[in-house]
């Protein structure tokens, strides 16, 4: 079905999220809220650590893990910069990029559309899994358990940069980083969660002050 890209309005002139698709399925499908993503992770990670129990050592095990937490950290910036804000000029192109990311451009604070929806994430996730158990075994399964943790760390803080007023702290500082990503230069900031890519490959979007 056709992306729509519209928005509707309550009679008492609330703005709704935006619709994507005129199919209801293929709409719903588009949202997912904060309890069907403790839902659907909690059993994702269960799985992985099942997976991969007793392939390594319990010391070997956290490094691994921590590795994966490494890649995650690097692919949730490659992601965000090359595959989210790539320029594509076609209309099944712009369709795609305001599909996957522009709608939450267009509207940032849509509850439902902070965090990324089931049937995206865990066959992204799902597929990384795949390649780490082809390319290093079992263990690949104990290095997608850090990488899973890093991306429900990554949606989780990214549903609280735009649904709490976070002003102090770490949390207060990855919201004013993601937040001048939206509101100041939309091609800089793209790290969410491991903010220092951004300034190691320079796309850092500084401060007034700076």
């Amino acid at each position: 079905m056709p992306i729509t890209g519209t928005r509707h309005k309550r009679d008492s002139g609330e703005e709704q999220r935006i619709r994507l698709f005129r199919n209801d399925f293929l709409e719903h499908t588009t949202t997912v809220s904060p309890i069907a993503f403790v839902i659907t992770w909690a059993g994702m990670l269960a799985l992985a650590i099942y997976a991969g129990w007793g392939a390594a050592s319990f010391i070997k095990s956290v490094g691994l893990a921590l590795f994966g937490l490494f890649l995650w950290s690097l692919f949730e910036y490659a992601m965000h910069r090359f595959v989210f804000h790539m320029k594509l000029t076609s209309n099944l192109g712009r369709a795609f990029l305001f599909l996957s990311h522009g709608n939450h451009h267009t509207q940032p604070n849509d509850g439902l559309r902070n965090i990324m929806p089931p049937l995206v994430s865990v066959a992204i996730c799902g597929s990384v899994w795949i390649v780490l158990y082809l390319v290093a075994g079992p263990i690949g399964s104990v290095i997608f358990v850090g990488f899973g943790i890093g991306y429900v760390i990554y949606d989780s803080v990214h549903y609280a940069v735009h649904q709490f007023p976070l002003r102090y702290g770490v949390l207060g500082r990855l919201k004013r980083h993601h937040i001048r990503h939206h509101y100041a230069h939309e091609e800089g900031n793209f790290s969410i969660t491991a903010i220092f890519w951004d300034r190691v490959f320079g796309t850092e979007v500084p401060t007034k002050r700076r």
